[in-house]
C-alpha cells in the first residue's frame, strides 16, 4: 500500500507580488464564514498574520465566501496551513468554487491535502488556461486530517494578473524602491 507524500508548500504570495505579475485582491471583496469561535473571526484570515488563524464552530462542510461587487478576474489562491501546529484542526479535502452568487456555485478545483505546512497555490483557470471571471469564490473545507471536526485556517490571499500598460511595452518596476511609488494617489 503507498503511502501519501506531504503537500509540498509554494512561494511566500508576497514575493510573487513583487514580480509586478499579480496583484491581491482580497481587500476589494466582502468576506463570510459558515461560522466561527469568539475572537477567530474573518479578520484573522487577512492580517498578514501566520500565528493567527480562523477557528470554524459548527459542522462540515465550513465554507469562506468571498463575493466582489463587479465580475473581476481571479487567476489564483494561497491559502495558509501548518500541519504542525494544528493537527487535526488541519483542512484535508478542499473544494473551491466560483459563481455569481450563492445559487449558481459551479466547483472548479479539488484538492486533497497530506500535512500541508507552508503556502497552497490554487490557479484558478478555465478549461483553455485563462484567469476566471467571478462574482464570488466559495472555499469548501470538505474534511480535516484525523477526522478533526473544527478547521484553522490562518491566511486566504485572492489573486489578479496585473494588466500590461497600454502606452506600450516597458519593463515592469520591480524593485521595492520602484514598487512604493507605482500607484497614484
Amino acid at each position: 500500500m503507498a503511502t501519501a507524500s506531504k503537500t509540498p508548500p509554494g512561494a511566500d504570495p508576497k514575493q510573487l507580488e513583487r514580480t509586478g505579475t499579480i496583484q491581491e485582491i482580497g481587500s476589494q471583496a466582502v468576506w463570510s464564514l459558515s461560522s466561527c469561535k469568539p475572537g477567530f473571526g474573518v479578520d484573522k484570515l487577512c492580517d498578514d498574520n501566520l500565528e493567527t488563524y480562523w477557528q470554524s464552530d459548527g459542522s462540515q462542510p465550513h465554507l469562506v465566501n468571498i463575493q466582489f461587487r463587479a465580475k473581476t478576474t481571479v487567476n489564483m489562491l494561497c491559502m495558509y496551513a501548518d500541519f504542525k501546529s494544528d493537527e487535526s484542526y488541519t483542512p484535508c479535502k478542499i473544494s473551491v468554487r466560483v459563481g455569481n452568487n450563492f445559487h449558481n456555485l459551479q466547483e472548479i478545483r479539488k484538492l486533497e491535502l497530506v500535512e500541508p505546512s507552508g503556502w497552497i497555490h490554487i490557479p484558478l483557470l478555465d478549461i483553455v488556461n485563462n484567469p476566471i471571471q467571478t462574482f464570488m469564490i466559495q472555499i469548501a473545507l470538505l474534511s480535516n486530517h484525523q477526522n478533526g471536526k473544527d478547521t484553522h485556517m490562518r491566511q486566504i490571499k485572492v489573486y489578479t494578473p496585473v494588466e500590461e500598460s497600454s502606452i506600450g511595452k516597458f519593463r515592469r518596476c520591480t524593485t521595492l524602491d520602484f514598487m512604493m511609488y507605482r500607484t497614484i494617489r
